[in-house]
């Protein structure tokens, strides 16, 4: 004990030990800084034993690693002395010419000076949020949303206020009184965040009709809406839905990648924004990593102008509908009843319901043992709802390991009802935790 210096006890010394000594150095947004569910999953479901139905890593066998590789080889030989230099903060003028004649597959009507490229989409909604949100703003988003933009708004000192959705995507009626309630409440909310097309990780998709009432919402709210869009290509059934930006080039935010419709190492996305918007993104671009990576946007824009991309992305759609068919039978074979599942038209994602009673968080150690592996619901809530919802993604195993990864997973759910059926339910479960008022996931079959 020791005295004060006013002859006071003072209080004793702090000798507990911390494993970071740094931890009251940190900013407060640093606090809002988890591990992504997913992330945290791919240790073990990478292992070669286990059926991960967890992450969304694209199937790049299909790409031709020939074609690729003479692109690269020529890049280096010919132009290597400006592809392996600094760049322009904004992006190279050719991938950004690119970049505007993918955008028009989706009825996206563009200019390159106001495309800016960025290391993924996930950096673009990263330098969105940078530029337009305050710590205590609010962003609204479907529930349940991407795991990874949730954590760039928790990141960023936001609060997230979750809007329902339906078969058709996000609801414009429900859109339009959470806006309300939040204003009356003296909430300032930035923006609508949405993933109009096979969204992650629900695998629905927003009718034509659906996305220019969200839009008349959006008018009457005076609300920004920022798009993102890393699947609208890769659709199982006729051609694009036109993009939201397509129908109102001032009020939205289009983000896009090619690490879906090319290969995800080259890490090139972009962000397609309102001119004004574009400067204050090429500054925060600046500052964040001087420029996007020069030989990526050459690699690829050399890659779009010499190979069929059309065609190959085409190919990719047949092999992604492929694996989701096969799910889908995995599914209808071995779920148990009481069990229901989206019926996805492209993408990468089924978002599953399960019987009453049942936690996938808390199912999930006992899957992994199981040898498969699958993403919670509640990764994708931001206020921990979701328990009795799961994501499964069809993107990378075969065809024979997706059905039997449903197998096992049948297995799993199997024992849970068992147990559940034996013991009753844990205090605190899935069946508790619903969302208010409850997600039902859309266009569901009922196993």
């Amino acid at each position: 004990m020791t005295h004060g210096p006013a002859g006071g006890v003072a209080r004793p010394a702090r000798r507990d030990t911390r494993l970071d000594p740094y931890v009251d150095r940190y900013a407060a947004r640093t606090h809002g800084m988890t591990a992504s569910a997913i992330r945290a999953l791919f240790s073990v479901a990478n292992r070669p034993e286990v059926v991960s139905l967890a992450g969304g890593m694209p199937n790049i066998a299909d790409l031709p690693l020939d074609v690729v590789g003479s692109v690269l080889e020529d890049l280096v030989t010919t132009t290597g002395m400006r592809a392996m230099q600094y760049g322009s903060g904004q992006g190279e003028p050719m991938i950004r010419e690119a970049i505007c004649e993918v955008m028009r597959l989706e009825g996206i009507q563009a200019h390159p000076d106001d495309v800016t490229v960025t290391v993924g989409s996930q950096q673009g909604l990263d330098l969105v949020t940078r530029i337009f949100c305050d710590p205590g703003d609010v962003v609204l988003c479907e529930a349940p949303s991407y795991v990874g933009a949730l954590g760039v708004f928790r990141a960023f000192q936001c609060d997230v206020a979750h809007v329902a959705m339906d078969e058709q995507g996000l609801d414009p009626q429900a859109l339009r009184e959470a806006v309300a309630a939040l204003r009356a409440a003296g909430r300032t909310v930035k923006f609508l965040y949405t993933i109009p097309n096979f969204q992650n990780p629900a695998g629905v998709t927003q009718s034509l009709e659906r996305r220019a009432e969200i839009l008349r919402v959006a008018e009457e709210a005076d609300l920004l809406v920022v798009e993102d869009n890393p699947y609208g290509l890769l659709g199982f059934d006729g051609e694009p839905t036109p993009a939201i930006r397509a129908l109102d080039e001032d009020r939205v935010v289009y983000l896009g990648s090619f690490s879906k419709t090319f290969a995800p190492g080259f890490r090139v996305g972009w962000v397609l924004a309102p001119h004004a918007v574009r400067e204050k993104l090429v500054l925060a671009q600046e500052s964040a990593t001087l420029c996007p990576p020069v030989f990526s946007q050459f690699a690829i824009a050399a890659y779009l102008a010499n190979h069929d991309w059309r065609g190959q992305i085409k190919v990719f759609r047949e092999m992604y509908r492929e694996r989701r068919d096969a799910l889908l039978a995995g599914l209808a074979d071995h779920m148990p009843a009481g069990m229901s599942w989206t019926v996805p038209t492209g993408g990468f994602f089924v978002w599953a319901t399960l019987p009453p009673g049942l936690d996938s968080h808390a199912m999930l150690p006992r899957a992994v043992t199981a040898r498969v592996a699958y993403v919670p619901g509640t990764a994708f809530y931001a206020d921990g709802f979701g328990s009795r919802y799961m994501r499964l993604s069809y993107c990378f195993p075969t065809p024979e390991r997706l059905v039997e990864g449903t197998r096992r997973l049948g297995e799993v759910l199997a024992h849970e009802a068992s147990m559940l059926a034996t013991f009753g339910p844990a205090l605190g479960g899935g069946a508790d935790r619903l969302p208010m008022p409850p997600y039902e996931a859309p266009g569901a079959n009922q196993a």
